[in-house]
């Protein structure tokens, strides 16, 4: 790959927008109300029953296999429309998480939470019965920018960052870090 990384890919059409994301709870009420309380989420759709045999949920008989027969769903809306869609799964239940962080399985292993004051979501979390995974720190010197790594009651990992996305990666590297950023 030439320097600086994936940047030179050549793009032949718009970006495409994040519509929601899936997440797994052992309980869809107790989630919705902790999204609520700690970020704000609405919840504006369910919680709603999923059945393979319902006509409204056809699809899940597909999706989740022959052995699948009830969950719960939920649609919650975030600050920038982008939804977290909860699953309670009931028959078979969700398996418990696997110990770690998840990090070293290919898929999504962490939700990513834009806050000003990483400090106080945290704190939020913490009291709500999160938990904080590692201490906040500054990663740009020179920059305002925070982040936090927690986890929800159920073990979904949340960074929390005080910035957006795009104001900190898009001009990479950053004016004030010290250290040269390698790239593959």
């Amino acid at each position: 790959m030439a320097a600086g990384g994936a940047q030179g890919v050549a793009v032949h059409r718009p970006a495409s927008v994040l519509n929601h994301v899936g997440v797994t709870v052992p309980d869809v009420d107790a989630a919705i109300r902790w999204y609520a309380e700690v970020f704000g989420f609405r919840c504006i759709m369910g919680p709603r029953v999923l059945r393979p045999s319902a006509a409204a949920t056809a699809e899940t008989a597909a999706l989740f296999g022959d052995d699948f027969r009830i969950a719960y769903q939920a649609h919650l809306l975030t600050g920038s429309g982008v939804g977290i869609e909860l699953f309670e799964f009931v028959d078979p239940p969700a398996e418990p998480r696997p110990r770690g962080l998840g990090n070293l399985r290919p898929g999504p292993w962490h939700l990513c939470i834009t806050e000003s004051d990483v400090d106080e979501a945290a704190a939020r979390i913490v009291g709500a019965g999160g938990a904080r995974l590692a201490p906040a720190q500054d990663f740009v010197p020179g920059r305002p920018w925070r982040l936090v790594y927690c986890a929800d009651p159920w073990g979904t990992v949340l960074e929390v960052m005080s910035h957006s996305y795009a104001e900190v990666f898009a001009n990479w590297p950053q004016p004030g870090m010290t250290e040269e950023t390698e790239y593959l």
